[in-house]
């Protein structure tokens, strides 16, 4: 398939002079597709999304390539493995990507659903339908992947999209954006409906976030600095994306072979994932803990104790205060023995970042106290961490896990990237 729908190359990039002019033209361009895609058929916004993801498996080897310049040159420049990890691809993880598109255009359709209704006294018919929030800027660092899972999650709500990825896989983000709009063209999309911003300058990303009016909404997905960056210079709204200071607590009840599953699966599965287990907390009253704790060490991770677990497994890491406000993303954790349910909601509430908090326990009384308590976007019961997931949620591809408290929270699809209107049906009803 011809990939020439996409003027944004790599080779392309560059500094502009005034990215405040470039962002609002670019704005200009999306409002224009949202109108269209708003009003486009759920069958017909499904088949582009199919074309797409043929468009994305055609391009695989291209795409691979591209990806291979940009993993040279993080390594050089000494990027962490946690980050390359989050860059790399490969046939795998190129075809999953297309995958995700595809299942994305297998979900339901959320814009037109009718939330509630209700008839006034007076006969006036009320209700609330789901609708497009308009256009969306995504902000990104490392995951070339979210250039294709916030499109499609975008276009399948009837939103515009306006990409800009990190530096850092500027190669890979304008293969898959090449790939993804020829195909989304092809079917029937407007090419202006996901955008890449043609430049890496720092500039640009600021001009978004004052963009009030062009751009509806911004979600950041990066690291701490990233998410800091946006929320303070923000004029427009913002769905954060914080970092993952995830827990597992293993309960006086807890299985020991279950509790090794979850811990190690929790942590080890993939480490640079924001999903991933950096803190384990330990019922001071849990039997088994010494050899939970060292068959977590065995895995190859580097474990970091409190005073209690290192009189436990004395070969461990001494912890510091610094440990238990860390994301590792790494084969790193911080372990600290804890009295009881009540010790570990207390050390969550003062260390967590409200992500993903999970208990192992067969005490389902205790297990449902921790999942009313602990106040975090998702909340687990004998089930690992690396659960925080759209996909694993069965929302299809996510564009992030909302940590805040306000429109979405947890793994954000489809239906996070709509609003509400109220539509009234009168017969001629007049307030008098």
């Amino acid at each position: 398939m011809a990939r020439e729908a996409s003027h944004v190359t790599a080779a392309t990039m560059a500094d502009v002079e005034n990215p405040t002019e470039m962002i609002a033209e670019m704005g200009a361009r999306a409002r224009s597709a949202a109108l269209v895609l708003a009003a486009m058929p759920s069958a017909l916004k499904a088949a582009a999304l199919a074309s797409a993801a043929e468009s994305i498996r055609a391009a695989s080897a291209e795409i691979v390539a591209a990806n291979a310049e940009d993993m040279t040159r993080a390594g050089e420049a000494g990027l962490s493995g946690a980050l390359l990890d989050r860059l790399r691809l490969d046939e795998a993880r190129v075809a999953a990507m297309a995958d995700g598109v595809a299942a994305v255009a297998a979900l339901a359709d959320p814009v037109g659903q009718v939330i509630d209704s209700s008839e006034r006294p007076n006969g006036l018919k009320l209700s609330r339908v789901r609708v497009p929030i308009g256009v969306i800027g995504i902000i990104y660092e490392s995951r070339p992947n979210v250039t294709a899972d916030a499109a499609a999650l975008c276009v399948m709500a009837g939103n515009a999209a306006i990409l800009r990825g990190g530096s850092e896989a500027v190669k890979s983000n304008c293969a898959i954006h090449a790939a993804l709009v020829a195909g989304l063209k092809e079917g029937g999309v407007p090419v202006d409906a996901v955008q890449l911003v043609p430049t890496t300058d720092r500039a640009a990303v600021g001009a978004m976030l004052k963009a009030d009016g062009v751009i509806d909404l911004i979600i950041p997905r990066g690291g701490k600095s990233l998410v800091a960056r946006v929320q303070a210079e923000a004029r427009v709204p913002v769905l954060a994306h914080l970092d993952g200071i995830n827990h597992v607590f293993v309960h006086a009840s807890a299985d020991p072979t279950m509790a090794k599953a979850v811990v190690v699966d929790a942590k080890m599965r993939r480490t640079g994932v924001c999903g991933s287990m950096e803190t384990l907390l330990v019922d001071r009253d849990y039997a088994d803990a010494p050899a939970l704790i060292r068959r977590l060490a065995a895995t190859g991770c580097e474990v970091r104790g409190d005073a209690s677990a290192r009189v436990l497994v004395p070969e461990i890491v001494a912890a510091t205060a610094a440990d238990w406000d860390s994301e590792y993303l790494d084969a790193i954790a911080s372990v600290a023995i804890v009295d009881g349910l009540e010790g570990a909601v207390e050390h969550i509430a003062r260390h967590g970042s409200h992500h993903t908090d999970a208990i192992v326990a067969q005490d389902a009384a205790v297990a449902e106290r921790f999942l009313t308590s602990v106040d975090s976007a998702i909340v687990l019961w004998n089930a690992s961490t690396q659960f925080a997931d759209g996909g694993e949620f069965g929302l299809g591809a996510e564009i992030g896990i909302a940590t805040g408290r306000l429109h979405a929270r947890g793994p954000v699809a489809l239906e996070g990237l709509t609003t509400y209107k109220w539509i009234g049906r009168g017969t001629g009803q007049v307030r008098g």
